[in-house]
């Protein structure tokens, strides 16, 4: 099953907290929609429920309208184990955060992150699985 290229995103909807899902380490990021950018947060270094508890913690720091999670798949769109996971975790902070989460298909982020020197791939994927959204929405 693929992701929507354009999702629906109601206007009034303008920050946006990622998350870049991880077994053992979820990258974080902040971004808005009038600036089109994002902007590295602390990676969660956690499993299981300690993740989805630092996840709240975020979206209690950072206020988001909305939540954006990276969903993997391999080169070729087929799914794969992270893909069920990673959509799990989505419905996990919708249902728990009572916000709306988009999907972002994040194939090649942690790469890109990665070549474009960030400090943090995981962080660095979360922003751009984010920018990767805002660009796809209107302004």
């Amino acid at each position: 099953m693929s992701l929507p290229a354009v999702p629906d995103v109601p206007a009034h909807f303008q920050t946006f907290l990622a998350f870049d899902f991880g077994m053992k380490r979820t990258g974080v990021a902040v971004g808005n929609r009038m600036l089109r950018t994002a902007t590295p947060q602390p990676t969660i270094k956690a499993e299981g429920e300690a993740r989805l508890v630092q996840a709240a913690v975020r979206v209690r720091e950072w206020q988001p309208d909305a939540l954006v999670v990276g969903v993997p798949f391999h080169p070729d769109g087929a799914s794969h184990e992270n893909t069920a996971r990673a959509r799990k975790f989505a419905r996990q902070l919708a249902g728990r955060l009572k916000l709306q989460v988009f999907e972002v298909d994040e194939r090649y982020s942690t790469t890109e992150a990665l070549s474009g020197g960030a400090g943090d791939p995981d962080a660095g994927a979360a922003c751009i699985i984010l920018e990767q959204f805002l660009r796809s929405i209107p302004p």
